[in-house]
């Protein structure tokens, strides 16, 4: 019996051997690939984290200042783009060295150690934490972290911004007031929002955290540093030289294309704020020089007219040459690929008509995706929501309800609450989620201020 075993025996532990050596031979090409066996697949993988100023979804669009990069360099090199996204910091690094990424598409913090393990490639970035306060007219500005003694500092317990506030207390030799905010709900971007509207004093944020929120609030002042610089780049592993090489020629900017720069404005420079939510003058029962478009396309969608109106005034104050930061374009705000998609071109959506045409289409096709709500009026809130977030977005935030035990089906205090939350990482790396972060306070203000107009509309004029 143990003779005829022996033969079996071998023939699997070759067998068993092969397969480990060929496995072996595929990870051994995965993990040395560099850019000419990246060119001859014709993609490029790239891994990165969600967050405002990386890679997020916007309007059903990929956005970010990072994946922008990734995304130029892939096109420069002609190849397509595949964006990952790790769990955690600590992920990329492990991605990368798996074989699972190309590239890290994010700034990683150059060490010693980590140099020894990977190759830094591209644009050196240095980054500290800065000083929050709020700078309208009249406001001390502090310049000097010693100003901070006696004062009150709000930050979320147990983060880098608290730990750095307990070591620079122990600079100081104590009298910082550090406040923690201990509810699960208000994130670092609830923070600094706090800080435009006067409700806190001051907060703590990494400066391109701090940098991108003042294109939302401009009266908020970042300048002050309370940490050491940091330096960081991205990252490829050491058995890809070539790609490292190339991304460094990439990040020069020889080629005259000014890639850093223009994208540097779109997400640090250019102003953000969503069109103010006053509720404006109504002239001889007009509510624009559009109402009459807005009733002809209503019908389409079997909405109230004025409700069109309300999206447009929030959208683009009427203006139907506006283009915003995102690039949505015309009265409707509507995105180019969007607008491709129903066969109308950017150009065209500067037409009232088409643009109006065009939203309407898109709000028609968002609801349908909500056609188990019955209430006509909540699934009204979530097609808004979807027209502002995109609708991948708001079925997140459905199943982030569903989860803590909200009814998924209603908008106020309920989906509307998650929606929010989808900009802390807590919820928007939650596994019932699949389209990560989202600056969810926008679509959150988004759907009450268009609401609230509807009604003054409504109150003011004619059906």
């Amino acid at each position: 019996m143990y003779k005829k075993c022996v033969p079996f025996l071998l023939f699997m532990f070759l067998l068993c051997s092969c397969y480990s050596n060929k496995r072996e031979k595929e990870e051994d090409v995965v993990t040395s690939a560099d850019l000419p066996q990246i060119k001859e697949q014709g993609e490029i993988t790239a891994v990165t984290l969600y967050s405002s100023t990386s890679y997020f979804q916007y309007k059903m669009q990929p956005m970010g200042y990072e994946y922008d990069l990734i995304k130029d360099f892939a096109t420069s090199q002609g190849l397509r783009l595949n964006i990952k996204v790790a769990e955690n910091a600590t992920r990329l690094i492990e991605m990368l060295e798996a074989g699972e990424a190309d590239v890290v598409a994010y700034p990683i913090q150059i060490t010693n150690k980590l140099k020894q393990e990977v190759l830094f490639c591209g644009r050196e970035e240095q980054s500290c934490q800065v000083l929050v306060q709020r700078a309208n007219k009249g406001d001390t500005i502090l310049t000097d972290v010693t100003e901070l003694i006696g004062k009150d500092i709000y930050v979320k317990p147990n983060t880098k911004y608290s730990e750095r506030l307990k070591n620079l207390d122990l600079e100081l030799g104590g009298g910082l007031h550090i406040k923690d905010i201990e509810k699960d709900t208000v994130t670092t971007e609830d923070l600094i929002e706090m800080v435009s509207k006067g409700e806190i004093p001051y907060t703590v944020s990494d400066d391109k955290t701090a940098r991108l929120n003042k294109t939302y609030y401009w009266n908020i002042n970042v300048g002050l540093e309370i940490s050491f610089l940091q330096r960081s780049a991205w990252a490829v592993r050491k058995s890809s030289p070539e790609l490292a090489k190339a991304i460094d020629e990439w990040a020069s900017d020889k080629s005259g294309s000014y890639t850093f720069k223009a994208v540097t404005k779109r997400y640090f420079e250019l102003g953000k704020q969503p069109f103010t939510a006053d509720l404006p003058a109504i002239k001889n029962g007009h509510i624009s020089p559009y109402d009459q478009l807005f009733r002809k396309h209503a019908v389409n969608l079997g909405w109230d007219w004025r409700l069109l109106a309300s999206i447009a005034y929030q959208e683009s104050r009427f203006d139907p040459s506006v283009v915003s930061w995102a690039g949505a374009e015309g009265l409707m705000g509507i995105m180019p690929n969007t607008a491709k998609a129903l066969g109308v071109t950017p150009h065209e959506l500067k037409d009232p008509e088409v643009g109006i045409r065009t939203g309407v289409d898109c709000l028609r096709r968002f609801r349908q995706g909500f056609s188990k709500i019955e209430d006509p009026k909540e699934r009204m809130k979530f097609t808004l929501a979807s027209y502002n977030a995109g609708i991948g977005h708001v079925y997140d935030a459905q199943k982030l309800a569903e989860k803590y035990g909200k009814d998924p089906n209603k908008w106020d205090d309920n989906v509307a609450e998650y929606i929010r939350l989808k900009s802390d990482p807590l919820y928007y790396n939650d596994p019932v989620c699949k389209h990560g972060y989202l600056r969810g306070s926008e679509t959150y203000n988004y759907v009450r201020e268009v609401m609230e107009r509807y009604k003054y509309y409504k109150d003011k004029t004619k059906a």
